[in-house]
């Protein structure tokens, strides 16, 4: 297996200098074990078991990693992109979904599932991973007006192409193929149900990914696809097809949003105040713009959830640098006096 192939380039490699191992990429997780690309073929391997106690990044779908003699996983390389949300539930903590994605097809079918917000902060979690953003409307055959809501769709979309396309139908998809060249990496993202790995099954000629007839009460989908796995596409390209996600709990810095939201943007350049917050204040130039109401609101309650993630970051790291201070002070007088 030629690495260039499977998106190595001067980047990873000015990493590996100096080093003994052989590089690989993480193509598919099961169990604790990687299926890992490398040159000489694919090898299932573990991870090193130092690789968890040096507090190292742990190996996620699309990453590169350094192989031990053939036996373990060494460790990581520098990731270019990282694709991450905050962990589902309360933790404070970032949960890896994909490294090193070049494209990110946000997938949203054109029945019940069509969201304008879920999508605004799909834009928000390309843009923050360093991907290049796609809106794909999938089922486009369901939908009455499909030129009407992508029209909408990219008002929303802020500049990111947006594509109507029918999987099951077969017109369309091959225009995803326009974003995305040999060598370079795309991920499939959305809801359950959305149609994902249908287009993946669509752009491989071959039912590789399983699929199932989304539920008619309330067009809710279910999850087919449970694993993460990396597939090499018939045009060289790489698509990482992933599960779909019930909770999007962003991992963004709240000065990030605006990239998301290049309209709010652009007008706020003219309000009368430099530090407006767009939310009733005297010459305020986006409220009185021509912004869709729910989308403001979905930008103030981004920002807050922002504001709130990077109040609990700092909770939370107050809370462990006590720990360590606590436990070094434990250490001392456990030690005996001279």
């Amino acid at each position: 297996m030629d690495l260039q192939q499977i998106g190595w380039n001067d980047f990873f490699a000015d990493q590996c200098r100096d080093t003994p191992y052989l590089p690989g990429r993480i193509a598919l997780i099961q169990r604790g074990y990687f299926t890992v690309w490398m040159k000489g073929g694919e090898l299932l391997l573990p991870a090193n078991a130092s690789l968890r106690r040096r507090g190292c990044d742990w190996p996620c779908i699309g990453d590169w990693v350094l192989v031990q003699e053939g036996s373990s996983i060494a460790s990581v390389l520098a990731r270019r992109t990282k694709l991450s949300r905050k962990q589902p539930g309360s933790q404070v903590g970032e949960q890896m979904l994909a490294a090193n994605v070049d494209v990110l097809f946000v997938v949203s079918g054109l029945d019940l599932d069509y969201n304008p917000r879920r999508l605004e902060r799909y834009v928000l979690l390309a843009n923050e991973s360093g991907a290049r953003p796609v809106l794909v409307l999938n089922k486009a055959d369901l939908c009455d007006e499909p030129s009407r809501i992508t029209s909408e769709t990219r008002k929303i979309s802020s500049g990111a192409p947006v594509l109507a396309i029918s999987a099951t139908e077969g017109w369309g998809v091959s225009e995803l193929a326009d974003y995305i060249g040999p060598g370079q990496t795309a991920a499939l993202i959305g809801s359950s149900g959305a149609g994902k790995s249908t287009i993946l099954n669509a752009l491989l000629g071959a039912p590789r990914q399983r699929t199932r007839q989304v539920s008619e009460a309330g067009s809710r989908g279910r999850h087919t696809t449970t694993q993460r796995e990396l597939f090499v596409m018939p045009d060289g390209s790489l698509l990482m097809d992933l599960p779909g996600l019930r909770e999007l709990q962003l991992w963004v810095e709240p000065g990030h949003i605006d990239s998301s939201f290049r309209d709010i943007a652009e007008l706020a350049q003219h309000c009368r105040f430099r530090n407006c917050t767009h939310d009733g204040e005297p010459g305020c130039a986006v409220t009185k713009g021509a912004i869709n109401e729910s989308r403001l609101r979905s930008y103030h309650k981004l920002q807050r959830e922002a504001e709130r993630l990077t109040w609990q970051q700092n909770i939370h790291a107050a809370l462990l640098e006590k720990k360590r201070i606590k436990a070094v002070e434990r250490s001392m007088r456990a030690r005996p006096a001279k």
